[in-house]
């Protein structure tokens, strides 16, 4: 056994972690006591102080089913009007609103109210399981979808309400609820049942005993069923040999009358033979009423309902296109229903069932041979088959016959045909098959008509222009018929070329989406050309509300709300032609990532009916690339933001790690003066002391102007620092930043080059302050003791420029470029050491608020590094006159 088989097997049991457990009390008939034994269990497991609840048991008079449900607590069932009735239903938000550990629902297949969220009971309980609570159930075998033909010839009865096999086959536990027959049967005449009248005319109808023991045998088969699976999971997981997959069964429809029995059947097969399904469609391009594409569609949607997979082919031959497709997906089995062959089929060709036969190789061919429906068929007409074609038929027939009479006296009788082919090419290419071998038949009778000797007479006087006119009607035929054929083929690769380039189309489009917006700008301009429907695409914030982020602006109903609010908690489609919530104008469809739903995709048909399989699957296949782009979006957003929040904390960091000597120094000299003062007081002549207070008021002052530097210095790290320009003379800036600095360039041979002669800054003053402090303290701290260091300032034109330049190390000249990235220190030179690596970064972002930028040259003599500050000049304000 393989090590991929036992890890599935193991983890279909781990998905399921956070679900509630669904136990089916499974039962052949009413009657049977599946809601009695289903009660005896909830009575067992509230004595053993399980929190439980009844959402809703149907006890249909019975004494002894209401003497279990007494002490058993119930939820108020939910009343609603519906055409002045009053109707109950199980309250499934009163049960999630106060969620129990289990919950009792009685019949699973039953139908809602109109007006409920859901339309069949068993999706309610599919939400339950979703929220983590258990449901106890019960069911009848004739509502299962997939014996729904079998119970009808059976008993004769067509079960209306039914619910999907996938929903038992998902059950953690089923319990078969058996009753001989006659024991059941006594039941009915004993009243236990139903009233003494009803169960006379059930008797007589439904409870025969023939038709109950098919029905227990129909439910025995699928405990069975069941059992066996079950059997086969434990011995995967516990890693021993177990009945691998064998292959695959697909089962091949049209849209015909058989299609639901076919799906049916084969999903019953597909069960027992433990093999999954695919429902294939061959389309070859041919024109179809609308009835046939409404059965098509109906038993798409039942294949999908009962688990299969659908899968649409285009190709021109149906059988060819089976074959290689059981071939692509290593398919063991394959299902067709019996042709209905029409008579050129039966004449001119063999049936699909023999076609497949000769074609497949290992492959194992069933045909099920259904009954003729009762119902009266679907009419003949085709789209392509319309009075118009037709008329199209009948008037290139007369016009070809009109103009080979005129060019008979020119033309020879063999060339003369040529025109009649010309016609029915035409037909052909314009319209279908149909009205082609109209043509074919109409033009063989002109031509036999007016030139086949005797002429104006259906006679033929020779034998060879017999032949000749079988050939003739033989061309005509085949010419039609290969020109409808590549006319149908030329209409499917259209199509097919049509959904592709609307995907490549969007593909492309979202390349250039950068954020969110981008892409949903995209996504209602790709869904906007789309004339029948209304396209809208909401969110919902934290706080719930709903948003419009494109499409159409319209107000929601409450019941399209709803729907929307349930597509989007459960990450399923809902809303018109769906099961869920289905009385709206708008079918929902989440578009999702990993965590959830990022989008509503809302789509509302102009004409407000329900969108084909074919459009709801075009539409998922557009969102999925929408949704990856939104999710691309998303965390790029994400990512930017993180970004940005840590560049500004790291800034907030370094602009106080910059500063902290600055802080230290004055509240040093402050502590020192009031201490001085505290301990000598009147011991300290008048004279000293006013020197300590004026002292003590200088480094408050100070300490205050660090403050507000650093306030300012800190807004520069996330854009929200205003600059208070104002125009200050450059020698004034590097006077004070030198004078701030004057015990750390002590030991240091200082040198300043400021000619007097210098254009005003308008500038922060602060700000180009601190940052020149921070340049001179960096090369101070790499700089040999006794070393050179100077201070240059020139200007130009348009800037002008402070340049610092030391005798330390130096900087590598591949590491000049990146000496201003945050939290960078090269292993030497003017960033080497113990700094923090964000003095230059810091010194960069003041300067850079001021349109200017920071470079890094030569030091002196050959040694250390040049630190230079390009501040542009703005033109210089004029000066009063006294």
């Amino acid at each position: 056994m393989s090590d991929a088989l036992r890890a599935d097997a193991l983890l279909a049991d781990v998905a399921r972690t956070g679900r509630g457990r669904l136990k089916v009390f499974l039962g052949a008939a009413p009657g049977v006591g599946k809601t009695y034994a289903m009660l005896q269990a909830a009575q067992a497991q509230l004595r053993q102080g399980v929190d439980l609840r009844v959402g809703v048991v149907e006890t249909h008079g019975r004494a002894e089913t209401e003497a279990l449900l007494a002490g058993l607590p119930q939820q108020p069932l939910r009343r609603t009007d519906y055409r002045g009735m009053q109707l109950t239903e199980m309250d499934l938000d009163g049960i999630l609103a106060r969620p129990p550990k289990l919950v009792l629902v009685d019949e699973l297949a039953h139908s809602n109210a109109p007006g409920s969220r859901h339309a069949k009971r068993w999706q309610d309980v599919q939400e339950l399981l979703e929220a983590g609570i258990d449901v106890y159930t019960t069911v009848n075998v004739q509502h299962l979808e997939a014996l729904n033909d079998q119970v009808r010839d059976i008993t004769g009865v067509q079960v209306r309400e039914t619910l999907p096999d996938w929903v038992l086959q998902e059950a953690d536990e089923i319990l078969l609820i058996d009753l001989p027959p006659r024991e059941l049967l006594e039941r009915l005449r004993e009243g236990k049942v139903y009233v003494p009248e009803q169960a006379r005319a059930a008797i007589d109808a439904f409870f025969s005993q023939t038709n109950l023991t098919a029905l227990r045998e129909l439910a025995m088969q699928t405990a069975a069923a069941r059992v066996d699976a079950d059997l086969n999971r434990r011995y995967r997981q516990r890693g021993l040999d177990a009945p691998a997959v064998r292959g695959r069964l697909l089962v091949g429809i049209d849209g015909d009358h058989q299609a639901e029995r076919l799906i049916r059947h084969a999903s019953l097969v597909a069960q027992r033979r433990h093999l999954p399904w695919s429902v294939v469609h061959v389309d070859t391009g041919g024109a179809r009423s609308e009835d046939v594409r409404a059965r098509l569609q109906a038993a798409q949607q039942l294949a999908e309902r009962l688990g299969g997979e659908v899968v649409t082919l285009r190709e021109d031959s149906v059988a060819r296109a089976l074959v290689q497709h059981a071939e692509a997906r290593r398919a063991s089995l394959l299902l067709v229903g019996r042709s209905r062959l029409r008579l050129r089929r039966r004449l001119f060709g063999r049936g699909l069932a023999e076609r497949l036969l000769n074609l497949a190789q290992g492959l194992e061919i069933s045909v099920l041979d259904t009954e003729v429906d009762a119902r009266p068929p679907s009419p003949r007409a085709r789209q392509g088959a319309r009075l118009l074609d037709y008329g199209l038929a009948v008037v290139a027939a007369v016009a070809a016959a009109a103009l080979a009479w005129a060019l008979s006296h020119m033309l020879a009788l063999p060339n003369i045909s040529l025109v009649f082919l010309a016609a029915v090419l035409l037909v052909a290419v314009r319209s279908s098959l149909g009205p082609a071998l109209l043509c074919a038949g109409l033009t063989f009778l002109a031509y036999d008509f007016l030139f086949i000797p005797p002429t104006l007479s259906l006679t033929i006087a020779r034998q060879e222009d017999v032949l000749t006119l079988l050939f003739f009607l033989l061309m005509a035929a085949l010419t039609g018929n290969l020109a409808s054929r590549q006319r149908r083929q030329l209409e499917a690769l259209r199509d097919t070329q049509v959904e592709t380039g609307q995907l490549l189309d969007l593909s492309r489009k979202l390349t250039a989406a950068t954020d969110r917006q981008a892409v949903l700008n995209v996504a209602a301009q790709q869904f906007g050309a789309w004339s029948d429907l209304e396209i809208c695409l909401l969110s919902r914030g934290r706080d719930g509300v709903w948003k419009v982020e494109a499409g159409v602006q319209r107000l929601l109903v409450d019941q399209e709300r709803a729907a929307a609010e349930w597509s989007w908690q459960h990450d399923q489609p809902a809303g018109l032609g769906t099961d869920t919530l289905p009385g709206g104008r708008w079918w929902w469809l989440p578009l999702s990532a990993e965590e959830g739903p990022l989008v509503l995709l809302g789509v509302s048909p102009r004409d407000e009916a329900p969108l084909p399989a074919s459009r709801r699957r075009l539409l998922a296949a557009l969102g999925q690339p929408l949704a990856q782009a939104l999710a691309r979006a998303q965390l790029a957003e994400e990512l930017e933001a993180a970004r940005l929040h840590g560049e500004t904390e790291q800034l907030r960091s370094a602009l106080l790690a910059s500063v902290s000597h600055d802080l230290r120094t004055p509240l040093t000299a402050m502590r020192g003066s009031i201490d001085s003062l505290l301990a000598l007081g009147e011991a300290i002549p008048l004279e000293d002391r006013r020197e300590l207070l004026e002292g003590t008021r200088d480094e408050a002052e100070r300490l205050d102007r660090y403050i507000q530097n650093l306030l300012d210095m800190t807004r520069l790290g996330h854009g929200g620092l205003k600059l208070a320009r104002d125009w200050v003379a450059p020698g004034d800036i590097v006077a004070s930043a030198l004078q701030r600095l004057r015990p750390v360039l002590a030991p240091l041979n200082v040198e300043t080059r400021v000619p007097d002669a210098l254009p005003l800054l308008y500038v922060h003053a602060a700000l180009i302050e601190q940052a020149l402090v921070n340049v001179l303290e960096n090369a101070a701290r790499f700089s040999p003791s006794r070393g050179r260091l100077r201070v240059l300032v020139e200007a130009d034109d348009e800037e002008l420029r402070f340049a610092v330049s030391d005798q330390g190390p130096g900087i590598p000249p591949e590491e000049r470029e990146r000496i201003f990235d945050m939290f960078y220190t090269a292993a030497r030179g003017d960033r080497g050491g113990q700094g923090t690596g964000l003095g230059l970064a810091i010194c960069q972002g003041m300067v850079g608020a001021h349109g200017g930028r920071v470079s890094v040259g030569e030091g002196l003599e050959g040694r250390g590094a040049t630190l230079t500050l390009h501040l542009p000049l703005h033109p210089q304000p004029r000066l009063e006159e006294e």
